[in-house]
């Protein structure tokens, strides 16, 4: 049922979508001279309007805002959500500045948030139209443009610093533009405050400390601040303020600090033709990189097997890329079992994989009491181990995100940081990638794992995966707006909203106040 009814709100909204743009102006947005790459930029994302941006990219930005929604739910859901609500409020709240900044905090830190090349988008992306949205009276066409534009600048500047120290969810820098660019296209402001409040958010950008990050509630805040600093930025800008256009490129601007492989062509590439919103994955499982295709296997193998025991398992092991290993390792040192910090527990694989393995699924319940407390999750979890695959490192790097574009644009020049990140084993793995100019409207997202049960019977069960469930690449293309409603409904979503969000393009300004009031007040 959930399939048909996302083939059917797909050839709707395109039908809509054809019919509309019949009757709006068909000219590209207004691009600067390519004076700096922001300048750029800043004009391109003032002049974006909804006839420019392809039905496809339309569409996915619809399930992106179902499906940051629901992570939303899931992060007020968690009693450390209740805590960053009693301190700030909750999100449905009269300044939208305010909200904004909860609204990003709630939906991010679980981990449950959508992903694209390059960055966590949603957590800025979508929550910063949302909150501006429902208070400036935007209509349902107007918000998906906002998101859109965000996912495009935000996803940009974050690839210009791919290749260096920070990524994912500690790549922060990202919410310093989601943020300016989905309130300032809110607003329908001008190039040159886009370009003046891009400056000033990036002045001072911030930058995560590991050990608050995993082993302290701080993670509430990793888009909390960012998202916080770029309100003020556009403030200031509005007051008339300026920023240094060059901020991305100049020797002593952003990228000198935060890019070991400065890619500064990325912020400007493309615009208009190749839309970074087309490689979108949707997390259909709290839990950080990597986790989601061990989760997929594991419930897999839940399926066959039914309920397991610790006792009935002699071995687990889960075949990862070199990123999955990465996040765990980092993660590792500090999961020690019951009460063991969120900020570590969501970028650890063992835990997870114990649970599906034992359940059949996995959801932010599990991060909480009594399920965290449960000893045989954490009995299992003992007995798994992670190991290396080559071929799916290999194939982490041919795809899009999260890095293998950059890695592509970069060329040779790639080289120190694959070297800083895999060794020279990597460097040779990966071997000569060029950049093709692709148009990522065929993205992929191969984040893959193999899952090896091992009784004490004697039988051995595994399962792999390439692709999880969700991630870019041709399922999730042709299934997104079935797999958010399924994620939006799991978190308790009204199927009011679950079944009009294909009619978002379409709602006046007070049905789209009415419907996020659904989405959030049970």
């Amino acid at each position: 049922m959930t399939a048909v009814l996302g083939e059917s709100v797909a050839q709707a909204l395109c039908a809509d979508w054809a019919e509309q743009a019949h009757t709006l102006p068909r000219a590209a947005p207004g691009r600067a001279p390519a004076d700096t790459p922001l300048r750029e930029l800043s004009h391109w994302a003032a002049s974006l309007r909804p006839q420019h941006i392809p039905c496809r990219v339309l569409k996915l930005a619809a399930s992106q805002v179902l499906s940051q929604i629901a992570s939303i739910r899931a992060g007020l859901q968690h009693p450390l959500g209740r805590k960053l609500v009693a301190a700030f409020g909750h999100p449905m709240q009269r300044d939208p500045r305010q909200a904004a900044g909860v609204f990003a905090a709630l939906g991010s830190w679980l981990n449950l948030d959508d992903t694209a090349y390059a960055g966590h988008l949603s957590n800025s992306t979508v929550a910063v139209p949302l909150a501006f949205a429902y208070a400036r009276g935007l209509d349902g066409l107007s918000l998906l443009t906002a998101v859109v534009a965000a996912n495009e600048c935000a996803a940009r500047i974050t690839a210009s610093a791919t290749l260096g120290p920070l990524r994912g969810q500690s790549a922060v820098h990202t919410h310093l533009a989601g943020a300016v660019a989905g309130r300032l296209h809110s607003d329908r402001a001008s190039a040159s405050l886009f370009e003046n409040a891009f400056g000033l958010a990036f002045a001072m950008p911030n930058w995560p400390l590991m050990r608050a990050f995993l082993a302290s509630d701080a993670r509430l805040f990793n888009t909390f601040t960012p998202v916080r600093t770029a309100m003020d930025a556009c403030d200031a800008a509005y007051a008339g303020l300026r920023g240094a256009p060059d901020i991305m490129e100049h020797s002593d601007g952003f990228l000198a600090r935060f890019a070991t492989v400065p890619l500064p062509q990325a912020v400007a590439k493309g615009l208009g033709r190749r839309w970074h919103t087309d490689t979108l994955s949707f997390k259909m499982h709290p839990g950080g990189p990597g986790i989601d295709a061990a989760v997929d296997c594991a419930a897999e193998i839940h399926r066959e097997l039914g309920a397991l025991r610790p006792r009935d398992v002699a071995e687990v092991v889960v075949e990862a890329s070199l990123y999955t290993l990465f996040a765990g390792e980092r993660a590792a040192r500090y999961v020690t079992g019951p009460g063991s910090p969120l900020g570590a527990l969501v970028l650890d694989v063992p835990y997870p994989v114990a649970t599906t393995l034992l359940t059949g699924e996995f959801s932010v319940d599990d991060f909480s009491s009594p399920a965290v407390d449960d000893l045989d999750r954490w009995a299992l979890a003992k007995r798994i181990r992670l190991e290396h695959d080559t071929e799916m490192t290999r194939e982490l790097f041919l795809s899009d995100a999260p890095f293998g574009e950059a890695v592509r644009e970069a060329g040779d020049s790639a080289v120190p940081w694959l070297r800083g990140f895999g060794g020279d084993e990597l460097v040779d793995l990966v071997g000569a990638l060029q950049a093709d100019d692709r148009d990522f409207s065929r993205s992929t997202k191969a984040t893959g794992a193999r899952v090896t049960v091992r009784l004490t019977d004697g039988r051995t069960i595994s399962r792999t995966r390439l692709i999880p469930v969700g991630a870019a690449g041709p399922e999730t293309r042709a299934d997104h707006a079935a797999l958010v409603r399924e994620k939006f409904l799991s978190v308790g979503g009204s199927h009011e909203v679950a079944d009009t969000v294909g009619g978002l393009h379409r709602m006046r300004p007070q049905a789209v106040r009415r419907w996020i009031e659904t989405a959030f007040l049970d």
